[in-house]
């Protein structure tokens, strides 16, 4: 299904700008890393919007020691009785250090108001907190992005319909899931006034439209490197050493170790 009516992207040419945004993305994770700035990137949005398939297309090249990806389980009973906020502080970013929230403090504001996780007075609660939370994220040097993946009823349920019938996705599909289907208005209205308090000048949301999910995924990227003043950073030549000459190593008798067995062998020739 296209976005909005808009054709959909060839994938020769949805391929060929994706690779030119992640070889800029690997260049903002250098920038990161050479200046110590810390980067959080939040992801949210609708269930099956796109958000996992496009933080997997974001880090597929990039650092695992500098870009993380956080994605919480449910608190367990001690977290239930900290402050809110306390079991994310501790997966926020380091100087030199990239950080993408898959869900993120934003449960409050949607899951868990609607499932009834939460007292009413704890939603009130979370919507003041969570502008004041941000600001000081932001005043301590943290840069904070957050995006909303937009998706429609109709295609979120084709999405879930094919997840059914995919045995190597089926995973993905929930319990919450299956729940969020005959939800939908309540998510809409917790989200609506998710917006009312927390999209607000110094740390706006992001809307990605992902009803096709290349397009919203190109939009992503692209934003994001936008919204960051990275440069390139000029690395000093890299040469490889010369091999020394053998001081009489002798590799130990290959029959000694035990090897993995050679699948590959038994599989047939296939053709180009």
């Amino acid at each position: 299904m296209a976005s909005k009516g808009k054709a959909r992207i060839p994938r020769v040419v949805y391929e060929r700008e994706l690779l030119r945004l992640q070889a800029e993305l690997v260049k903002l994770q250098e920038w990161v890393r050479h200046e110590g700035a810390r980067l959080v990137v939040v992801f949210e949005g609708r269930d099956a919007a796109g958000k996992g398939s496009t933080i997997k297309r974001v880090t597929e090249h990039l650092n695992p020691r500098v870009v993380r990806i956080a994605a919480l389980p449910k608190p367990a009973d001690r977290e239930r009785t900290q402050w809110y906020f306390q079991r994310y502080i501790e997966y926020l970013p380091a100087a030199g250090e990239i950080v993408l929230f898959d869900r993120s403090w934003y449960n409050r504001a949607g899951v868990e108001r609607v499932m009834g996780f939460c007292t009413p007075e704890e939603h009130q609660r979370f919507l003041q907190q969570c502008p004041i939370f941000e600001r000081l994220l932001i005043d301590d040097g943290i840069l904070l992005r957050k995006y909303w993946f937009s998706v429609s009823r109709d295609e979120q349920e084709r999405r879930f319909r094919s997840r059914i019938d995919d045995p190597m996705r089926r995973w993905k599909l929930s319990a919450m899931d299956l729940r969020s289907v005959t939800q939908w208005e309540e998510y809409s209205r917790a989200k609506d006034d998710m917006f009312v308090h927390t999209d607000t000048t110094e740390s706006p949301w992001y809307v990605v439209e992902s009803e096709e999910k290349r397009r919203g995924r190109l939009n992503m990227i692209a934003h994001l490197l936008s919204s960051v003043p990275y440069h390139d950073v000029v690395h000093e030549a890299v040469s490889l050493p010369s091999r020394p000459e053998s001081n009489g190593y002798c590799r130990p008798d290959r029959l000694l170790q035990t090897y993995v067995p050679d699948h590959a062998a038994t599989l047939k020739e296939v053709s180009p």
